[in-house]
């Protein structure tokens, strides 16, 4: 815009200050160049002549000046005597366009010509020229082409030249400013015709011409997706697929032309997709294609794409599949076995996995696995049968080895052989590691022991989180190989389980186990903080582990936080195994606030606050404390010594009992030559259990007769069910409480049953020794003395149950004051009453 301006302001000048003549008015100057364009940085020369008629000339000395732009030119020498000629060189023009001006010295200076000159790039010649057949309709061919790499400054112009060599017709083509393509009719070209093809730049530095484009219409075609109408198997050819496809509908047309064809087929083995790409040349698409050196019993994904000679390639055609023929599994099986022994019942517990080598073929879609201790015939011995990749099952101690097959409709491949190795306790690595190389693959590495020999290395891996043994993989390295990297569907923030097994010819070393992560971030949860403990100026926090499936990655640390309203925050590491952690050298009365933060190598997670506070010991309660401890101590040490140093003879027999020795005990006798009357004292009166507690009954069979003058028969209270109850008291020999075990002390000996009529037969009474201790300073629960009571007016007295020194004989005994002092004998005669 502002050069525009100048080149005005320059003319009107020009005609303004020029010579005035009736007819026409001329310039006061002319200014000539070697050219208006000229190329960019070239020199540029230029003359100024001024008229003689110019005013401003008249009558004054001439200096002219130089003006490019704004800016001032050294002018050369004049030209001519006169003065009124001047001309400049400029060594480089730099500019794509400016103003050269002419003016004659002035007050001010002023412009008598001007002359604007551009500069630029003479075009380069296009590149990549090429172009493309369109067979639907309508038939087109679109060339196209990349424009110069180089701006130019100066307009370029391009156009299309053609021309059909087997009738010279030639076409030129315009294209608008800035296009770079064109699409020739179907009237410009001949499909199966040669044709040559350019384009051509020109501007005002000059042109250029791309390298020609000679081609056949139709080669440069590029065709419809073809379709696929069926993928079946070659009869009695084993590996080989049959092909049959047809054109778009709009390349119909072409079908008994020849194309090439290119067929590409996918399978899915060992869970990876394996594709291969087969060219196929000359074919039409009326006749189909056989592709053959596949595997057996395998289904493939077919894809076809087609062109003309070395025309594009189409898209990929929608995909079909087919199964080739089956054939018997062939190669071996790679597999890996763990052992456990069961001593009880000598049986080994097996774990056995495989998959497929890379020379195993399955050769069939569905394909099942034998595990036999036989090698031949497979199905004598066979121990497991599955469709998966894992077997468990149990053999004799004295097994050596076990046979893998794998079978098919077609047959079975040849046995691949698997010795039992038994784990021993040797080791072999150590320093296990996992580093994550991408979402599919981590790198393991080990150190191997100098002192080991190993024979080869497994390297087992599964999800921790699935129990699936479907899941497990692993992979065998070689003795000297000291790292694995293992690929596979590794989940992120999942864990899994690697191990690695030494294996020596005599059996599998101890492994060293690892948990892994492809990815971590921050655990899912933190565990709530417990308290456990407090004291003093201490507290004890402990929580839970938190659960697998939550941690996200490797826990590396439980850091706890805690602080008081006004003090600094503390950090305490927790160790990763005992889950606690003791804050120590707190302040009492103070409430302080804490939490816990978990973290893995992928982030971290804070806990939720806890509040807690330390309660003082105050000096009141330390001395009552103190005090108590005090008194107490004094107490048990005056007891200790009382007792020591007594004489009571009861107070010493609680602590040293005196027990006596049952190989000593004696056995008395006692025998009544008849029955006493007895009775009771009082009605009322119950026996008392602290002397029955030491009695028994037996009963003789002896046949007894009833007494008339039984007292208890003309008692007026009916005891008839005294001596049942005694009978059946857990003080006789059939009864089987809890001290069932024990021996009485004392055994009364009836003549009969107790429910027998009395027998005038006397009564006998035994001491009987006893398996639990009598202290000799104890009072004795029965009298020393005891006397037979006989109605036949016997008044001699006995003793029993030892030596007797206080009896005394007595002429007439008192017999309420005797049954008294007795009451199991007047048990003993309600007895007597019921028989009678």
């Amino acid at each position: 815009m502002i050069s525009t301006w100048v080149s005005v302001i320059v003319m009107l000048v020009a005609f303004v200050d020029g010579a005035r003549n009736e007819d026409v008015i001329q310039p006061c100057a002319k200014v000539q160049t070697s050219s208006s364009v000229v190329p960019f940085g070239s020199p540029v020369t230029a003359t100024c002549v001024i008229r003689d008629s110019c005013p401003l000339v008249i009558g004054h000395a001439v200096r002219i000046e130089w003006r490019l732009g704004d800016r001032l030119l050294p002018s050369g020498p004049v030209a001519n005597e006169s003065g009124r000629v001047s001309e400049v060189v400029i060594p480089s023009f730099n500019h794509t366009r400016a103003f050269l001006t002419c003016c004659v010295q002035a007050s001010p200076a002023q412009v008598v010509g001007g002359v604007e000159i551009r500069a630029g790039y003479p075009p380069e010649a296009p590149q990549n020229l090429s172009c493309q057949t369109n067979l639907t309709t309508p038939n087109t061919l679109t060339c196209s082409w990349d424009p110069e790499q180089q701006e130019t400054h100066l307009p370029t112009k391009y156009t299309l030249h053609t021309q059909i060599w087997d009738s010279n017709e030639s076409h030129v083509y315009e294209l608008q400013p800035g296009v770079h393509h064109y699409t020739i009719p179907r009237s410009g070209f001949v499909l199966f015709s040669e044709m040559e093809i350019y384009v051509k730049a020109v501007n005002e530095l000059g042109d250029a011409v791309s390298v020609p484009l000679i081609l056949e219409p139709v080669s440069a075609a590029k065709f419809d997706p073809p379709t696929i109408q069926k993928v079946q198997a070659v009869s009695k050819k084993y590996g080989c697929l049959k092909l049959s496809w047809s054109l778009s509908q709009h390349q119909a047309w072409m079908h008994n032309y020849r194309l090439n064809l290119e067929v590409r087929l996918k399978t899915v083995t060992r869970n990876q997709i394996i594709e291969q790409v087969i060219p196929v040349s000359h074919v039409r698409p009326s006749r189909p294609v056989d592709q053959c050196r596949l595997l057996h019993g395998t289904q493939y994904v077919a894809q076809i794409r087609v062109r003309y000679q070395q025309s594009p390639w189409s898209e990929w055609s929608s995909s079909q599949s087919g199964v080739t023929l089956e054939s018997a599994p062939t190669g071996r099986l790679d597999w890996w076995m763990k052992v456990s022994g069961d001593h009880m019942h000598k049986q080994l517990n097996i774990d056995l996995f495989w998959k497929p080598s890379k020379q195993f073929h399955a050769n069939s879609q569905n394909v099942s696995y034998i595990v036999s201790v036989q090698k031949l015939p497979a199905e004598k011995g066979k121990v497991c049968s599955t469709m998966g990749n894992y077997c468990t099952f149990q053999l004799p101690t004295r097994a050596k080895k076990v046979y893998l097959r794998a079978v098919n409709a077609a047959g079975k491949s040849a046995p691949t052989e698997a010795r039992i190795y038994l784990p021993t306790a040797r080791a072999a690595i150590s320093d296990v590691s996992v580093i994550p190389r991408d979402d599919r693959s981590l790198l393991v590495q080990w150190r191997s022991l100098v002192s080991s020999s190993p024979n080869d290395y497994v390297v087992e891996w599964r999800p921790l989180l699935e129990t699936d043994l479907s899941l497990t993989q692993f992979e065998i390295t070689d003795r000297n190989q000291t790292s694995l990297v293992i690929t596979g569907s590794f989940e992120p923030y999942k864990p899994y389980g690697i191990s690695v097994y030494p294996r020596f010819k005599g059996g599998i070393g101890l492994p060293q186990t690892v948990n892994a992560y492809s990815r971590q971030k921050a655990p899912s949860m933190v565990p709530k903080i417990r308290i456990k403990k407090t004291w003093q100026s201490h507290i004890e926090l402990t929580w839970d582990e938190i659960p697998l499936d939550q941690r996200n990655g490797v826990i590396q640390s439980y850091k706890v936080f805690y602080w008081t309203e006004k003090g600094p925050i503390s950090v305490v590491n927790a160790d990763l195994e005992e889950r606690r952690v003791v804050l120590k050298d707190l302040k009492t009365v103070s409430v302080y606030e804490a939490f816990m933060m978990v973290s893995t190598s992928g982030g971290s997670l804070n806990g939720s606050t806890i509040h807690f506070d330390i309660e003082p010991f105050d000096a009141v309660s330390i001395v009552m404390i103190v005090t108590v401890c005090g008194v107490g101590l004094s107490m048990l040490i005056i007891c200790m010594v009382m007792t020591c140093f007594s004489n009571h003879r009861r107070l010493k027999g609680r602590f040293w009992p005196v027990v006596p020795d049952p190989a000593n005990s004696s056995i008395k006798r006692w025998t009544s030559e008849s029955t006493q009357d007895t009775y009771l004292a009082s009605d009322s009166e119950e026996p008392n259990p602290i002397y029955l507690s030491h009695l028994s009954f037996l009963d003789l069979p002896v046949k007894l007769s009833k007494e008339d003058n039984d007292p208890w028969l003309s008692s007026a209270e009916d005891t008839s069910d005294l001596g049942e109850s005694i009978c059946g008291s857990p003080f006789s020999p059939g009864y089987s409480g809890s001290n069932s075990g024990s021996v009485p002390y004392a055994t009364v000996i009836f003549p009969g049953p107790c429910n027998s009529p009395t027998a005038k037969a006397p009564h006998v009474y035994l001491r009987s020794e006893s398996t639990q201790p009598l202290l000799e300073t104890e009072e004795s629960f029965s009298p020393k003395c005891y006397q037979n009571m006989a109605t036949s007016g016997i008044q001699k007295e006995q003793c029993f149950f030892g030596l007797c020194h206080d009896c005394v004989t007595k002429e007439s005994p008192d017999p309420g004051i005797l049954w008294d002092d007795f009451p199991f004998l007047q048990a003993l005669t309600m007895n007597d009453t019921e028989k009678d």
